[in-house]
């Protein structure tokens, strides 16, 4: 490190120390001037000296380990997934202990003496008051998810790092471990470090529900979540009891969930919070419970939960749910039987749930605000609004006043008592910005400003604060659009918080499942079915309007079915006249029908006749797979 830039940081830590605040520069950050000044007045640190870290002894770094065993062997498998996540080189995942000590540290082998260069030792005593401002050591000072980005380091010889950190409570509240990524690389930017952050964030909080799970187990355990679909999933509430049905533990879900601190929780009755009889409660438990039931607050608030125990008998039957309970209805459109589909729904929900904003790319009609709607359904916003604006579909002088409302009189035309922005209306909830890439520049700017300050001002009136998660959409190249000066590069980096691609109808593997569950929904409860070949037909269509027009499509069928079943003769023009040039192809003669039979059956019996796999080796779909085998007259095993 060349010893300018050593005198220059040394010189930008004294200027704090000084008390002179920094309008740019890293002691801009509160949170970075209060880190070094502690460095400074408390433990007494010289930015410029070059010590080299505390690393524990081996015997008391073993023993730190056996003290948090239960923690590690937890964390271990969320740390790999983590580092598989950030898919790329130049990272390394570290756990502490909750006074920073290293315990232990996930990378690639050959990166491993990049990061003990830089103190990232098994035993490295990363605390504050050793290492100065860093990921670990403020993490654990503050209490609370931080990114610590090269220069805001406190020692000059940890400028070349970038560390985003999370605290893991335990089930009382108590700092337990802290969750770090590091990276040694020197083209890091700041804004690059908010994808990683979230993630690091949402994994330190599924540790801490396992942990929960697993230090209570055997035990009274609550699960409760506002759908009755998410139970068990993340951001579930959780609550620990004793058999007199005491609160003993409460995890940041369920205070939230409840609306209580937690001080105002442990020791009380269950019943002082839900609408329902201890005895009752307890005759639903289950050792292993395998469905969910309503439960009221005493507030009101229907959750859903599960109970994990020994049931009970009860004296009396419990009581009937309530007439206006529902289960939660599939109107959402979303089907989640593709694979690489429900993994990123589980990925959207997690960041989601941390104010991380979803970016969404698809072609048209491939489901972008169904699967927005149903990750606000699913979140703990469930019971707020969900408010979407198609940028594209709205003319660019009304784009303005639809999204941020105006006071009445502003101007001509306008209502008297004014109008409430989309941003007003999804206060509390969920924001969908569909087509996000067709935004006027001039409407980028005052989005981004409101994104940045939270509060959204009026045509004509005043600055209000809103409380909006938001979800945006394209099936536009933004990064091309940046590119090209029509996008703003600032809020596009605002807005992909986490960039998930929509696969195209004709691409998903849950084609038959998403077709019977969209039938189901147009249907509206009466018994339709379809023939055999109207299904084929459905199945093998290449959809070019995706999930939109499979439904629009179903809809008429539905509409014009009188007998309950649909056949092939029914189905759309189109869709009669592409099977039959399909047909056609597959059944023209040619010197390589052989060649193809041969290299089908090979790859059958290389994969043991799973026809998934198979599918995968030859690069194309099951159902062309299936076609294939039809055409050649081999037929499927077991």
């Amino acid at each position: 490190m060349h010893a300018n830039h050593l005198i220059r940081h040394a010189q930008q830590v004294l200027t704090v120390a000084q008390g002179k605040a920094q309008a740019s520069g890293p002691a801009a950050d509160p949170s970075i001037a209060r880190s070094w000044l502690r460095c400074l007045e408390q433990y007494h640190l010289d930015p410029a000296l070059p010590m080299a870290p505390a690393v524990l002894e081996h015997g008391r770094m073993l023993e730190c380990r056996e003290r948090l065993q239960q923690v590690l062997e937890i964390a271990n498998g969320e740390m790999n997934s983590l580092y598989r996540q950030l898919s790329g080189s130049g990272h390394a995942v570290l756990l502490t202990d909750s006074r920073g000590v290293i315990l232990n540290c996930v990378t690639a082998a050959a990166e491993r003496p990049t990061f003990e260069r830089a103190g990232l030792w098994l035993g490295a005593d990363w605390s504050e008051a050793r290492e100065g401002t860093n990921g670990i050591g403020t993490c654990l000072v503050e209490r609370q998810a931080l990114t610590i980005h090269q220069d805001e380091h406190f020692r000059s010889r940890h400028t070349g790092l970038t560390c985003s950190a999370s605290p893991v409570f335990d089930p009382y509240g108590d700092l337990l471990a802290v969750l770090d990524v590091s990276s040694a690389r020197h083209d890091v930017s700041r804004q690059s470090q908010f994808h990683t952050m979230a993630l690091v964030n949402l994994s330190a909080k599924m540790i801490e529900s396992c942990y929960f799970l697993r230090r209570f187990e055997g035990e009274w355990l609550l699960r409760f979540h506002l759908q009755a679909d998410y139970v068990g999933l993340f951001s579930e509430g959780l609550l620990a009891f004793d058999g007199e049905g005491r609160i003993k533990a409460a995890n940041q879900s369920a205070l939230n969930l409840l609306g209580g601190a937690r001080e105002q929780l442990l020791g009380q009755p269950l019943e002082a919070f839900f609408d329902c009889r201890l005895d009752d409660l307890l005759g639903r438990a289950s050792p292993q419970p395998a469905a969910s039931w309503p439960l009221r607050t005493r507030q009101g608030r229907l959750l859903f939960a599960s109970l994990r125990g020994q049931p009970r008998s009860l004296p009396v039957p419990p009581p009937a749910a309530p007439v206006d309970v529902q289960a939660k209805p599939a109107a959402s459109g979303l089907c989640l039987g593709d694979e690489r589909l429900r993994n990123d729904f589980r990925r959207a929900l997690r960041v989601f749930e941390r104010d991380v904003p979803l970016l969404l790319h698809g072609e048209t009609g491939s489901g972008k605000e169904a699967f927005a709607k149903a990750v606000h359904q699913a979140s703990s916003r469930a019971g707020k609004p969900f408010v979407a604006l198609n940028c594209a579909a709205i003319p660019e002088s009304l784009i303005e006043s639809e999204l941020f409302g105006y006071r009445g009189g502003t101007f001509t035309g306008a209502r008297k008592e004014g109008m409430r922005g989309k941003l007003q209306q999804a206060d509390g909830g969920t924001l969908f910005l569909d087509e996000i890439g067709d935004m006027p520049l001039a409407l980028q700017t005052r989005l981004l400003r409101v994104l940045e300050e939270r509060q959204v001002v009026p045509i004509g009136g005043e600055a209000q604060t809103v409380d909006v998660r938001i979800v945006s959409a394209t099936h536009r190249a933004l990064d091309e659009r940046v590119a090209a000066g029509t996008f703003r590069e600032d809020l596009y980096y605002r807005l992909n918080g986490l960039v998930l691609d929509l696969p195209p109808l004709r691409a998903r593997s849950d084609k038959p499942e998403l077709l019977e569950h969209l039938l189901a929904e147009e249907a509206r409860g009466e018994d339709i079915r379809l023939e055999r070949a109207a299904r084929e037909a459905l199945l093998a269509y290449d959809w070019p309007g995706n999930v939109r027009q499979l439904r629009n499509v179903l809809r008429t069928l539905a509409a014009l079915c009188e007998d309950g079943r649909v056949r092939l003769d029914d189905l759309p023009t189109e869709i009669r006249q592409a099977l039959d040039a399909s047909q056609a192809e597959e059944t023209a003669v040619g010197p390589l029908e052989e060649a193809e039979r041969t290299t089908l059956i090979a790859a059958l019996d290389s994969q043991r006749w799973h026809m998934t796999r198979t599918a995968e080796q030859l690069g194309i779909s099951r159902n062309t797979l299936y076609r294939k085998l039809r055409k050649h007259g081999i037929g499927t095993r077991g």
